[in-house]
């Protein structure tokens, strides 16, 4: 059973290699399931018994992502649901960075969208998870719904991410940006953008050319 597990997993792996350097290349909608195989270096029956089309690949490579990236967040879901740490966003943009091309087929919307749909539900989940268990941890009650909190965060992380990735190589270190969107996070978009003080408030005489 061992061996067959092994060989399972091998020819698994070679047709997700395959379909995602073909989809990189040539986009999703002109991959057919005989270019993968061909890519592959596999018969078409091989390819049937384990996936019925190409959708069926495509979901399967991003759930199997989706688990990978889930192991390595789950043991820092205790301390996040404490307290901002910042350390599950930088072990996204490192699971991304080691899974580059299969990131950016998905963050660009390969496939109709479905794919992208697939991760942001699932990450939006996971956040929501979190955001409220951060909450009853420290007693208090959201101002905004879970939900909204949750797309919000995620959507954020997500435009980053494909802007991030499509760099060649990024050109700031996934520590870099993780500062950012923790300081972000944390301080909000008027410090980001340079002002201090409470939004609405006038600047003072030369701020506004300081901030630029």
């Amino acid at each position: 059973m061992p061996t067959v597990d092994r060989r399972t997993r091998r020819t698994r792996r070679s047709l997700r290699d395959a379909f995602v350097a073909l989809v990189l290349e040539h986009g999703y909608a002109n991959v057919t399931v005989e270019d993968v195989t061909e890519r592959a270096d596999l018969g078409r029956a091989t390819f049937y018994s384990h996936y019925t089309d190409k959708d069926a690949l495509f979901s399967q490579v991003v759930s199997d992502l989706l688990a990978e990236l889930h192991a390595r967040l789950e043991p820092l879901v205790p301390a996040s649901s404490a307290g901002f740490t910042g350390k599950p966003v930088l072990e996204t943009f490192r699971h991304a960075l080691a899974e580059r091309d299969l990131y950016r087929i998905i963050l660009r919307g390969e496939g109709d969208g479905r794919a992208l749909r697939q991760f942001t539900d699932a990450r939006v989940a996971a956040a929501a998870q979190v955001f409220q268990a951060r909450a009853d941890y420290h007693g208090v009650t959201p101002r905004i719904d879970i939900e909204v909190l949750a797309r919000a965060w995620v959507g954020e992380q997500i435009s980053v991410l494909r802007w991030w990735l499509e760099d060649e190589p990024p050109r700031l270190s996934p520590e870099q940006v993780t500062e950012m969107l923790l300081d972000l996070s944390l301080r909000g978009r008027y410090w980001a953008n340079g002002f201090d003080g409470e939004p609405g408030e006038r600047p003072e005489p030369g701020a506004a050319e300081t901030a630029r």
